[in-house]
């Protein structure tokens, strides 16, 4: 299966990324082809509503930036991983925007099922990006729910929390 792992965290080595590793890991081990696009790491701005895509565009968005290194690789996976650490209830803003810009594109093609990983210093903050997963990735796109998977406090880069994550990837379908 070719999966797309959209990281929304800005730490290359913080505890959302141990997280995204260890399932890369285990997904990897498990056969899967893992693309993981550190999203903070690229230049992509948010939507413009300009209708493009869906009008002049053919599925293409307008603007000329990182996203367009992201397209090809979402046209392609099977399955999509959000993970982001919860700052404020949400997923973090770089990341937002990557998650606007697909509406270029509708639905991807070959898009069947989505996961959802996310890190925070506090419990019970998840709401918010859960709510967006669930009705924007899950029911809009009809994806198959993979699993949600959350640390927080000292959870964060436990062996138990990055073990459960690998034991998520080597157990794909």
């Amino acid at each position: 299966m070719n999966i797309l792992v959209l990281n929304g965290s800005p730490r290359p080595n913080g505890n959302t990324a141990a997280m995204v590793d260890a399932f890369a890991e285990g997904a990897r081990e498990s056969g899967h082809e893992v693309n993981v696009v550190n999203v903070c790491q690229k230049k992509i701005a948010g939507c413009l509503a300009c209708e493009y895509c869906h009008t002049k565009g053919d599925g293409r968005c307008i603007q000329q930036d990182d996203m367009q290194q992201v397209y090809p690789l979402l046209q392609q996976a099977e399955m999509i991983v959000l993970a982001s650490p919860i700052y404020y209830h949400s997923f973090t803003g770089q990341l937002q925007c990557v998650i606007n810009r697909i509406y270029a594109l509708d639905k991807p093609k070959n898009l069947k099922k989505a996961a959802l990983i996310m890190s925070s210093g506090s419990n019970h903050v998840y709401c918010g990006a859960i709510y967006e997963y669930q009705n924007s990735f899950l029911n809009y796109l009809k994806l198959e729910d993979m699993g949600i998977y959350s640390a927080f406090d000292k959870e964060n880069k436990s062996q138990e929390k990055l073990d459960e994550l690998r034991q998520f990837g080597l157990q794909l379908k």
